[in-house]
C-alpha cells in the first residue's frame, strides 16, 4: 500500500483535485450569484496550476522537457511558491473579505495581507537563487498565521449570528474548516523541511503520505461542500 501511494502520489492529488473542480462547474448555477463562485473558480485555477506544475514528471528519462534538466527550471518549488504559497493565501484574503461583516476583521484581512505580499516579494528578491530550490519558511508560516486568522474570524461571527444554528449547511463553514485542518497539518513540516534537503529518504516517504492524505481530506470536503450545501445570499 505504501509503494503504491507513493507511486501515484501525483495521480491521487491530481484526481481529487480534478474532482473538486469539475464538481464545482457542474453546480455552478446553483452557486452563480453567491460569493462561493469565487471559490469554483478558485478550484478550477489550482487544478490547471497543479497540472502546469507536474512538467517536471517530463524531465527526467529523456521526456520532452529533458532540455530543462540542470536549469533553474529543473524543480519547480517556483511554481509551487507562486501558485500556491503565495496565490492561494491572495485568494482567501480576497475571499473572507467577501463573506466577513465585521470591518475590522475585513480591514485585518486586508492590510495583513499587504504586509504578507511585501514581505514575500522582498524575501523572493533577496534570496533569488533559493527560490528555483526550494520553499521559504517564512512565507509558509505568514501564509498559514493569515488562513489561521480568516477563520477564526469566520468561526468568530458564525458564533454571534443565528448561522450558528444552520453553519452545517453553509460552504463557508466547510471551506473554513478544510482549509484550517490542512493548514494545521502541514505547516509543521516546515520546520522538518532541512530532512528534506539532505535527502533523508524516510522523511521523505512521511511528508508525502502526510501532504496525500491531507489533500485527499481537503479537495473530498471541498467535493461534499459544494453538492451537500445550498447557497447563501452572501
Amino acid at each position: 500500500m505504501n509503494e503504491f501511494l507513493l507511486e501515484y502520489y501525483n495521480n491521487i492529488t491530481f484526481t481529487v483535485e480534478f474532482l473538486a473542480a469539475v464538481t464545482g462547474l457542474s453546480l455552478y448555477k446553483k452557486y452563480k450569484f453567491t460569493v462561493a463562485k469565487f471559490f469554483i473558480w478558485f478550484l478550477v485555477y489550482l487544478t490547471i496550476c497543479d497540472f502546469i506544475g507536474s512538467y517536471v514528471r517530463y524531465i527526467n528519462n529523456n521526456g520532452i522537457l529533458s532540455f530543462l534538466k540542470g536549469t533553474i527550471l529543473e524543480k519547480n518549488y517556483w511554481w509551487s511558491t507562486l501558485f500556491w504559497k503565495i496565490g492561494a493565501i491572495l485568494f482567501f484574503i480576497f475571499y473572507y473579505r467577501k463573506i466577513l461583516k465585521t470591518k475590522v476583521f475585513r480591514d485585518i484581512i486586508k492590510y495583513s495581507g499587504i504586509v504578507f505580499l511585501i514581505i514575500s516579494v522582498t524575501h523572493i528578491l533577496m534570496n533569488w537563487n533559493l527560490f528555483f530550490s526550494r520553499f521559504f519558511p517564512i512565507i509558509s508560516i505568514m501564509g498559514a498565521v493569515i488562513i489561521f486568522m480568516c477563520t477564526a474570524f469566520y468561526f468568530f461571527e458564525v458564533l454571534q449570528t443565528d448561522k450558528i444554528l444552520t453553519f452545517y449547511k453553509s460552504i463557508n463553514f466547510y471551506i473554513s474548516a478544510a482549509i484550517f485542518i490542512w493548514w494545521l497539518i502541514i505547516t509543521p513540516i516546515v520546520f522538518y523541511d532541512v530532512y528534506g534537503e539532505n535527502r533523508d529518504i524516510v522523511y521523505i516517504h512521511l511528508r508525502r503520505h502526510i501532504y496525500l492524505f491531507a489533500n485527499i481530506l481537503m479537495y473530498l470536503t471541498f467535493t461534499f461542500a459544494l453538492i451537500w450545501c445550498k447557497p447563501e445570499n452572501d
